[in-house]
């Protein structure tokens, strides 16, 4: 499912980046400092919102110092942790211009890389990532590989990585959109939804970097498996 030319750079006039985060304490500065660097180069206008999904370290104390400093920076808190498909549903909410951005913050991306999604966004109403190299555990990249094989078969969704924490969306997208999960189905819900109404999709590779802060939560077993399951759900009520 690609298309378009991703040749030469484009620019929008509104948009809108948020990072979910969950005990990013170490990552959270640099996330912003990035954002605050390179959205300048492809946005007249932009806002960094940070979804603080109820961290138990200093990342919200760290997110409300960045927005207090930057009227720019935003910050949305989750008193309890929800869980990672509640922080994008908040960052969707929170976000208030015509193209909504959204990565991890864990910083295992280029965000200069958004100059890779842009130029598709004319042709596209969802551009996403995918990780050429993907630098996780072998188990996690196991689990993705189940994952994708049967999203592609239950949703009829060609994607390569259709997880991957790096997506542009045309925020008109989201008008009238039921988004049921709080967990790591998140993405496959979005997209499988966006394609039954007829959205157009599609797929840019981005590099992938290890994690130097923090650890991760999606390889737990039981967020694998409520993922499963809700993607078996899903797959019911769209069909």
């Amino acid at each position: 499912m690609s298309g378009g030319s991703a040749a030469g750079e484009d620019r929008l006039a509104r948009l809108s980046l948020f990072y979910p985060m969950y005990n990013e304490e170490g990552n959270v500065e640099e996330a912003v400092a990035r954002a605050t660097a390179i959205l300048p180069r492809y946005a007249d206008e932009y806002e960094v919102i940070l979804v603080d999904d109820g961290s138990r370290d200093a990342t919200g104390a760290i997110a409300d110092r960045l927005s207090g400093a930057d009227p720019r920076v935003r910050t949305v808190h989750h008193p309890v942790n929800q869980g990672y498909g509640a922080a994008l549903q908040s960052g969707i909410r929170a976000s208030r211009y015509e193209w909504i951005f959204y990565t991890d913050g864990d910083n295992q991306f280029d965000l200069d890389e958004i100059r890779l999604l842009l130029p598709f966004r004319q042709d596209h109403d969802v551009v996403s990532g995918y990780r050429i190299a993907r630098r996780d555990p072998w188990n996690r990249k196991l689990n993705a590989w189940a994952f994708n094989l049967l999203v592609r078969i239950l949703f009829g969704l060609r994607l390569r990585d259709v997880d991957c924490a790096f997506k542009l969306y045309r925020a008109s997208i989201f008008e009238g959109m039921p988004i049921q999960s709080n967990g790591a189905m998140i993405d496959v819900e979005i997209l499988a939804r966006a394609r039954k109404r007829g959205a157009r999709i599609t797929e840019v590779g981005v590099h992938h970097y290890p994690r130097t802060s923090g650890s991760q939560t999606g390889a737990k077993l039981s967020v694998i498996l409520r993922a499963f399951r809700e993607l078996f759900q899903l797959w019911g009520e769209l069909r």
